[in-house]
This record gives C-alpha cells, structure tokens and sequence, in this order.
C-alpha cells in the first residue's frame, strides 16, 4: 500500500505522546509505502522545524532518506485538481505520479477530489487510515 500524507498529518503523528504515533511506527517498520516529491519534502521540512526545531528536523528527514518504504517520486504533470488552496496539488500530484492508494488529511479543500471521475483520488482522514493500517 503507497500512501501520501499531509503535512499536518504528519506532524501530529512524531510525537509519542500523539495517539496517532502508530502511524510514524508503522512508516519505520514499513507496514506501508510513502510517497513524496521535494515540494513535500521542503514542506515537512519548514513545518516540523517550526514546531520540533532544526534538529529533530535533520534527524526525521536523514531517516526518510534511509527508509527503503520511502519512494521519491518526480511529478512531470500538474493536474490542478484543488483551487481554494493551489499549495495542495504537490500531494495529488504526487499522488498520481506515485500511483497511491491514499493521500491522509483532515484538509477540507480536498473533498473537491471526490467529485472529479479522473483521477480517482481517494482521500481518507487521520482515524480511517488508523483502522486501515
């Protein structure tokens, strides 16, 4: 199973104290497989230093790179596919190029996808990808 997960998402679940960690565990016992492009990549970047600081960021980026789940994906198409906030598309696009079962958010302006026949882009929140997994 490929996902691609949301920044937000993300950033919830490194904590330990988060009841969403198991999905950080599952990520490193490669119970799945993880989309990203660099643009996810700068954004994970810029958001856990705000929040965790440079270090923690240094250490979580250098384990992504090691993961062999980790699939780096280069988008050569931009679908457009969310108006109300155009920073969205880089995870449908990632999405598409990495063929992904899911993208994971709680991001309203993604519930667009559900009415758009192609791509079929099946986004699924934090909890439903918790019973998923």
């Amino acid at each position: 199973m490929t996902v691609v997960i949301d920044c937000n998402i993300l950033v919830i679940c490194l904590t330990s104290r988060s009841p969403y960690h198991g999905i950080y565990q599952a990520l490193v016992n490669e119970k799945f497989n993880l989309a990203v492009t660099s643009e996810i990549i700068l954004e994970y970047e810029e958001i856990i230093t705000d929040k965790y600081g440079i270090e923690t960021t240094q250490a979580f980026l250098a384990l992504l790179a090691e993961l062999p789940n980790v699939r780096f994906h280069h988008t050569y198409y931009q679908w457009n596919l969310i108006n109300a906030d155009a920073d969205d598309n880089k995870y449908c696009d990632c999405a598409i190029a990495g063929k992904a079962d899911y993208i994971i958010t709680e991001d309203k302006h993604f519930k667009v996808l559900e009415d758009i026949p192609f791509p079929k882009l099946k986004v699924v929140s934090i909890d439903e990808f918790l019973e998923i997994l």
